[in-house]
């Protein structure tokens, strides 16, 4: 897309430039994680955990905005992949607990290498300064 063909009054609403770069981002994030044989919602769930530690199949799906029905494939493919353990709650037997294991750290610093490069390769017209107020901008925007 050649933004200068571009009808002035789209490019100048933000919401469409946000839709449009939107858009390329998602386009970038599938072909480099495909390149590597992984998933952004595995990125997602990994990093919850990392962060967040040990949860339930829900309050994952809800941290990272990820369907149930989506949490449950990608569970089973991080699961497959020894990337996350499931555990019983010691709280509540009925609930199982996820957990990242140690091989789902290590694959969870190769996705984050990826996205960085991705990261870079979107926001390369930005200063570091640039890419930190554009971050700030569209955090405020969704609050």
């Amino acid at each position: 897309m050649e933004l200068e063909e571009t009808p002035t009054r789209l490019r100048n609403k933000p919401t469409w430039l946000i839709s449009k770069a939107a858009v390329r981002a998602h386009r970038l994030i599938g072909e480099a994680m495909a390149a590597v044989d992984g998933r952004a919602y595995h990125f997602a769930i990994l990093a919850a955990l990392d962060e967040f530690g040990p949860d339930s199949q829900v309050r994952i799906g809800r941290r990272c905005g990820i369907d149930q029905s989506d949490m449950h494939a990608m569970l089973g493919e991080l699961t497959a992949q020894g990337h996350v353990a499931r555990t019983s709650d010691p709280s509540d037997r009925r609930r199982n607990l996820i957990t990242v294991t140690p091989s789902g750290r290590q694959r969870l610093e190769e996705l984050d290498s990826t996205l960085s490069t991705v990261q870079n390769d979107l926001l390369v017209a930005l200063s570091a300064t640039d890419r930190k107020q554009l971050a700030t901008l569209l955090a405020r925007v969704l609050e």
